[in-house]
């Protein structure tokens, strides 16, 4: 993106009439209030004084607003009088578009032209980098922020130390931290979420009782930063000691006990939270219906789905996706459907849902007709979506149609099997005696691990014979991998073979 010079001011005193500026803010205001998007851009470009800040700040929400930021920044050049405070409604709007790459561009042109950035141009550009291939950068934008005189600001400090924590950096972060004047509470939060991050436990807990003030944000932190490292128990400790609660710290909880599958007592809790008479919303329900599936309590998740209805929490594409995975997990398909029909978007998480519950009833068939219908909506499958298109196969003895799915993992979707795939596979060749396929598929293995031992303990086809045990032992260049780290297991399947 290379946004053109700034135009420069008319002479004629009339376009910088502020009646007529205001009269079009209204017009444009009118318009949006009424969902008619196409208007406000008509009389942007017929209005004689069209290019003024004021109106393109108008005419912002609904280029932006619909992705569409070619039309923004088209927009954008045709003012005439551009101000930094301009240029940071422009960089700050575009974020929203998550396009980090026109972000950076934006941000270098407003340097060309002769305007410096302040704290929020510098959060801005924080923030749209992260986490993506410019975030490299950051180092340079922090000795520019250094420069500025900007360092000391307790508005970019939070951002730059969330970047820094999250490269792993403890020396960046400290620095960050001691390089601010006065610090709110959103720098010590900053500090103690940091620390969390880059498992500095000892450090965050220090941190957190040497703060001024801690409010619920500063407690939250802390909580969820244990939950992350898998020491629940603390996290339920700090919890419990908090004098007030709302709903994000109660939703942390609860998701702590689901990630690390302690389904009962995230339910538990989920009923403490009610008796407390603070309002769940669709993020504590999409936790809760997860800990239904987890545990397979299908009355409970009807209770909870009524809840939904009776709170009249709106039901996103999470929450939908949560309600499919809940009754296809408790194995009421049917409800399952059901919901999954009456989502007007449906997403890949629901899809898998969906496949899923078929594959585990014992409904192959269906399950792949459900794939082919998922295929035809244009959505790519994923890995969790291949396996469980294998344990469709797997369940109605279709080897053929099995072969074909595995085959076209890669050359077809570009993904590569993982182990959970491979051992769907020797799981149906071992069901149909194909003994000799499973050998030849598990020798030829791309992926490379330590140590893999396939026991089928099954007697095939009534016939007495047992099935075979193939035994991979670690070569020398396995051993060397070891200190690569282990794929993390798909938490939404469930193992088609026991690996010792």
């Amino acid at each position: 993106m290379r946004i053109r010079t700034p135009i420069l001011p008319r002479k004629n005193p009339r376009h910088l009439s502020t009646l007529p500026t205001i009269n079009l803010d209204n017009d444009i205001n009118n318009c949006l209030q009424k969902t008619r998007f196409n208007e406000p851009q008509k009389l942007f470009h017929q209005t004689p004084i069209a290019g003024n800040i004021f109106s393109w700040n108008a005419m912002m929400k609904p280029n932006l607003g619909n992705g569409q930021t070619e039309n923004a920044q088209e927009l954008f050049v045709e003012v005439s009088l551009k101000t930094r405070a301009s240029w940071n409604t422009f960089l700050s709007s575009l974020n929203k578009s998550q396009n980090p790459e026109v972000v950076y561009k934006g941000f270098l042109e407003m340097g060309r032209v002769g305007f410096k950035p302040k704290e929020s141009t510098i959060s801005t550009l924080v923030s749209a980098v992260s986490e993506t291939k410019f975030n490299v950068l950051v180092p340079q934008v922090h000795a520019l922020v250094v420069c500025l005189g900007l360092n000391m600001s307790m508005f970019v400090g939070p951002v730059l130390m969330k970047w820094y924590s999250r490269m792993g950096d403890v020396e960046g972060l400290g620095r960050v931290f001691d390089e601010i004047l006065v610090k709110n509470a959103a720098c010590w939060n900053a500090l103690v979420s940091g620390y969390m991050e880059v498992g500095y436990f000892k450090q965050a807990r220090r941190v957190f009782d040497k703060m001024p003030e801690r409010d619920i944000v500063s407690w939250t932190s802390l909580i969820d930063g244990y939950i992350r490292n898998k020491w629940v128990n603390k996290a339920r400790s700090m919890f419990n000691k908090m004098n007030q609660k709302n709903v994000v710290s109660w939703t942390a909880m609860i998701n702590g006990y689901v990630q690390n599958e302690r389904f009962r007592e995230a339910l538990k809790l989920f009923v403490l939270m009610l008796r407390s008479d603070t309002r769940p919303n669709q993020f504590t329900f999409s936790n809760v219906l997860d800990a239904c599936a987890g545990c397979s309590y299908l009355i409970t998740g009807l209770q909870v789905h009524s809840c939904i209805l009776k709170f009249g929490i709106p039901q996103d594409l999470v929450l939908s996706a949560s309600l499919v995975d809940m009754y296809a997990k408790c194995r009421n398909i049917d409800a399952a459907f059901c919901v999954f029909e009456s989502m007007q978007e449906k997403s890949l998480v629901s899809w898998n849902s969906l496949i899923g519950g078929y594959a585990r009833q014992g409904l192959g068939r269906r399950a792949l007709q459900e794939f082919d219908r998922m295929i035809s909506t244009g959505i790519n499958p994923s890995q969790v979506t291949m396996f469980n298109v294998l344990l469709a196969c797997r369940g109605s003895g279709l080897v053929k149609e099995g072969e074909r799915q595995f085959n076209s993992m890669d050359c077809k979707y570009g993904i590569q099997p993982g182990l959970e795939h491979y051992a769907c596979m020797m799981e149906i060749y071992g069901k149909a005696g194909q003994l000799g396929k499973a050998e030849t598929l598990i020798k030829g293995m791309i992926l490379k691990f330590d140590v893999v031992l396939w026991a089928f303990r099954k007697i095939h086809g009534g016939t007495g014979k047992r099935s075979g045990v193939i035994e991979f032992r670690p070569s020398k260049e396995m051993k060397q991998r070891r200190n690569i780290a282990k794929q993390k297991a798909l938490s939404q399947i469930e193992s088609p073979v026991e690996v010792k």
